[in-house]
């Protein structure tokens, strides 16, 4: 694999937003969930605000790796959003440089808000929990619409909106600068890969729960057509 650089991402990098797309696209369907489907403009618009980041190849120019960030409830939560690596470049920890550069950012330009994430991905949750996120409930993330409607392009939005937004399979996760300052001083710190047979049995248990929502729900709709 060639070398890569992870950076800001800018105007220079408009030329990349359509293989970008594609690459969400494909991802999304090999994983049997969806990443919150964005226009070439969107992550434009994300570039030209200095609100991205992206991983390129040192010889190609091509992209690699890619994330943006997007605030909820003016500013009072960051969440980065997007997050995809090319499935040649996967294993070699883009997405953790990609992840800890975005993480980097929203600190930066938004100190005080809390950062948050909803994943399916044991990996993603592995990544968040090395920078310091904790497993929380649906309830401690936005309220806002438009946060959630993100999830509308996910193959399991269905039980999402059954269970009135309470569970899914994916797990919220959240950073809390105030509770960071207060695990710092009492040196305890949760690790992820303890915990990760719970996480396992977890993410298996919901599945088994949760599907037969989704299961009515695709007969309801066959039905209908």
């Amino acid at each position: 694999m060639h070398p890569y650089t992870v950076q800001i991402a800018n105007e220079s990098h408009f030329g990349l937003a359509e293989a970008i797309c594609h690459e969400m696209a494909e991802s999304a369907k090999a994983r049997g969930t969806g990443i919150a489907k964005r226009s070439p403009d969107y992550l434009k618009e994300k570039m030209s605000e200095g609100k991205a980041i992206i991983a390129t190849d040192d010889e190609s120019g091509e992209f690699v790796g890619f994330c943006y960030i997007e605030t909820w409830q003016h500013g009072k939560f960051v969440a980065n959003s997007g997050l995809i690596v090319k499935p040649s470049h996967r294993q070699y920890g883009v997405a953790k440089a990609v992840k800890a550069k975005a993480f980097e950012l929203s600190r930066s330009r938004y100190p005080s808000a809390k950062i948050i994430g909803i994943t399916t991905s044991l990996a993603v949750m592995k990544i968040n929990s090395d920078l310091g996120y904790l497993p929380t409930t649906f309830s401690e993330l936005p309220v806002d619409d438009n946060f959630w409607k993100g999830c509308e392009s996910c193959v399991n939005y269905d039980i999402l909106t059954r269970t009135e937004r309470k569970i899914c399979l994916c797990t919220g996760m959240i950073y809390d600068p105030t509770a960071q300052v207060n695990k710092e001083e009492s040196k305890e710190k949760w690790i992820f890969l303890e915990n990760l047979p719970g996480f396992t049995a977890l993410k298996k248990f919901k599945e088994k729960l949760l599907m037969p929502f989704k299961t009515k729900a695709q007969k309801k709709k066959n039905e209908q057509a």
